[in-house]
């Protein structure tokens, strides 16, 4: 009796807890039409979920002053701030010397801008993407990655660590700018095996131009039979075997849990770049059936099948 009483208590402490932080945490997020109106509804939905209750929501305009909707925020007596995209990200940095604050639904950032505070990306984990590889492509022993060291060399570390495990060699080309991308792309992909090689397309806007380096990849990936697969779920649709993309709810039930321990130890949080771990997975069955991947197995393991019809 003693110990259900206790967890009761503790139950309820933690419910109060959660209650309490919700009164105190303020949202802040751009301005934008849909579908990424509906992407921060859906975030805001799972901090709420998680916290018991409804959160302050601020919304930014597109002409709104970072420094601006700041004072507002002091206004409000927030003791933590989740910054949500770039603006959410620029109001955090203005803020990050007087409140707890994190940051999330970001596509890319470099390591300097998170220097203050977590940045929660929409970049899958190479170890949730390496893993479903491996299991779509058993044989696979090389992963080809081409980045721009400024945005994603923290993406590049998880990347080796997440490729031991998986068995693979990562084969890494930094490059500075599009035409550098261009052509480290035409090289690999004219020498790689089809039997072995594997090329991965990361959120990256240097290397990754959607009008120019992936029609290229995808052609070339096609006529050659070279698994290509990527972190954009729209790559998927034109022609990528799979990617990873976030699942809204479950990322702000864990920004909102983020929130909570950076309240609760506000000197044990660390700083930096974080990989997108609440991820839903998409699947070409048009490529899968090209590459020889017995679709009817592996289709059900996916959220999203393209082509839908």
């Amino acid at each position: 009796m003693r110990q259900a009483l206790g967890g009761a208590v503790a139950l309820a402490a933690g419910a109060a807890s959660s209650a309490e932080l919700g009164r105190s945490l303020v949202v802040v997020y751009p301005e934008l039409g849909e579908p990424f109106r509906q992407v921060f509804t859906s975030i805001i939905e799972g901090i709420e979920d998680k916290l018991g209750g409804a959160v302050t929501s601020v919304v930014m305009p597109n002409n709104a002053n970072p420094a601006q909707v700041a004072d507002d925020i002091r206004k409000r007596e927030a003791k933590v701030l989740i910054g949500l995209g770039r603006g959410g990200m620029r109001v955090a940095a203005a803020l990050a010397d007087e409140l707890a604050v994190l940051v999330g639904c970001v596509v890319s950032v470099q390591e300097s801008e998170a220097r203050s505070f977590p940045v929660h990306t929409l970049a899958p984990d190479p170890a949730l993407l390496l893993a479903r590889l491996k299991r779509l492509r058993p044989g696979a022993k090389r992963v080809h990655l081409v980045y721009d060291p400024k945005l994603n060399a923290w993406l590049a570390k998880l990347a080796r660590e997440a490729a031991r495990a998986e068995g693979l060699e990562l084969a890494t080309q930094e490059v500075v700018d599009q035409a550098e991308a261009l052509r480290a792309y035409t090289q690999l992909l004219a020498a790689a095996d089809p039997a072995r090689d594997t090329l991965w397309l990361p959120q990256d806007p240097t290397t990754v131009d959607d009008n120019a380096v992936l029609p290229l990849v995808l052609r070339e990936g096609w006529n050659r039979n070279i698994t290509v697969f990527s972190s954009h779920l729209a790559h998927v649709k034109r022609g990528a075997l799979f990617s990873l993309y976030p699942d809204n709810r479950e990322l702000g039930r864990t920004l909102a849990a983020a929130a909570q321990r950076l309240v609760a130890a506000p000197k044990s949080a660390v700083a930096g770049v974080l990989p997108l771990r609440q991820a839903r997975s998409a699947i070409n069955i048009r490529t899968a059936a090209h590459l020889g991947i017995d679709v009817a197995t592996v289709q059900s393991g996916f959220d999203l099948v393209y082509p839908s019809s």
